[in-house]
């Protein structure tokens, strides 16, 4: 019998009525659809209560020591390391539309997006909520999204490049199209295009993407933002909200962070990625790692209550959590103190060692993660449902 605290809440704030069962998917007057407005709505609920959803990304297509059958469709959502931990799925799952703009079959990570496509399907049918980043090549360069020191002459005026009357303005807009196409595709068998929080052109205030703040201006980086917006809109894409998430490089300033916001005719979700790096057992850079979280979150936090918009931790994590007892001891009492709608921590990769996020069966802090799930504050899947249905 999982949370009664939860379940209360979300009952009263997430009123589920058999959504497969409504075929109906009428726009708002904001040109959304309406799943995607309640969407919102219950975002920003959320975050006015004292509890959060967890979420993980490429949860259901790989993890340690095992890949997603793809060529198998009955393998669809059906593993997962978090579920094999607590016996629950995450609330939000997160995928990655990088290379989708190359016109390839698998993403980046080498998932194939016919696969990305039936996990988002099938995690709406049960509940769960999706968001999508993308990492997408250079299209000046033609190197990755991770700037070169061998390019940086040339990273310096991608973003200009792919701008109105650019060299690459038209290749650019055939990506975005492709990414049009894919969002949407993601629509159910029974009429319904799924909701998405998609998340592009984040940790621009770091300079490791070709996006960040020493290769473009700030101006440049907003008008990326409205072309990215406009064309989406243009080709008929009603089915997502905005993300905006930068890193912690301003330290918890909030003109640093609102430098480059592109707006709130925009932005629907302000986020925060901020990651823990120590060595093992080092406590100081874990407690250096939570006052910077717990600082910056609670700018964060601020500003969207100002702007009305959602609020989240959009990337953080602990590689190899390197302690027993990271989850009930460093995350969750600084995110008990800030008003978010989710945490997302990011992957278990399955072809690179030492390179995860979320427990797995026998992870030094499995035991951990469970009091973590067990937590009135914490929303995992079962704790979740009719996120996109009226209140």
């Amino acid at each position: 019998m999982k949370k009664y605290a939860a379940i209360a809440l979300a009952a009263l704030t997430l009123t589920a009525c058999g959504k497969k069962h409504k075929a109906d998917d009428p726009l708002a007057e904001s040109g959304r659809t309406q799943r995607a407005e309640n969407l919102l709505i219950n975002l920003k609920a959320i975050g006015d209560s004292t509890t959060y959803m967890f979420g993980h990304h490429d949860d259901t297509v790989y993890g340690i020591g095992w890949e997603a059958d793809y060529a198998n469709d009955s393998t669809i959502h059906e593993r997962s390391d978090v579920k094999s931990v607590c016996d629950d799925y995450p609330a939000l799952l997160s995928f990655d539309l990088g290379h989708i703009e190359l016109g390839n079959e698998r993403n980046l990570d080498g998932v194939p997006f016919k696969r990305i496509r039936q996990e988002i399907l099938a995690h709406y049918d049960k509940g769960g909520m999706v968001t999508l980043s993308w990492h997408l090549d250079n299209p000046l360069s033609g190197g990755t999204s991770w700037v070169a020191d061998s390019l940086k002459d040339i990273e310096t005026q991608t973003v200009s490049s792919i701008l109105d009357g650019g060299a690459k303005h038209e290749l650019f807009i055939s990506w975005l199209d492709r990414v049009a196409d894919f969002l949407n595709s993601l629509e159910t068998s029974y009429g319904v295009k799924v909701p998405i929080l998609f998340r592009p052109w984040h940790e621009h205030t770091g300079s490791w993407f070709w996006w960040g703040q020493e290769h473009c201006t700030a101006e440049q980086y907003k008008t990326l933002w409205k072309l990215t917006a406009g064309r989406l809109k243009e080709k008929g894409v009603v089915n997502i909200l905005y993300a905006y998430s930068p890193g912690t490089e301003g330290d918890g300033d909030e003109a640093k962070y609102m430098e480059r916001y592109p707006g709130d005719d925009i932005i629907d979700l302000l986020g925060l990625d901020c990651y823990c790096f120590a060595p093992e057992a080092d406590t100081t850079q874990i407690s250096q790692y939570a006052a910077k979280l717990d600082k910056n979150l609670a700018m964060v936090c601020r500003i969207a209550k100002q702007h009305q918009k959602a609020a989240a931790l959009t990337e953080t994590g602990f590689e190899c959590i390197k302690t027993d007892n990271w989850w009930t001891a460093t995350l969750a009492p600084v995110l008990k103190r800030h008003p978010i709608s989710y945490v997302l921590v990011w992957r278990n990769a399955h072809n690179r060692q030492n390179h995860y996020f979320a427990p797995y069966p026998g992870q030094r802090s499995s035991s951990d993660f469970i009091r973590f799930y067990n937590a009135p504050e914490t929303l995992f899947l079962h704790d979740v449902n009719g996120l996109y249905l009226n209140r």
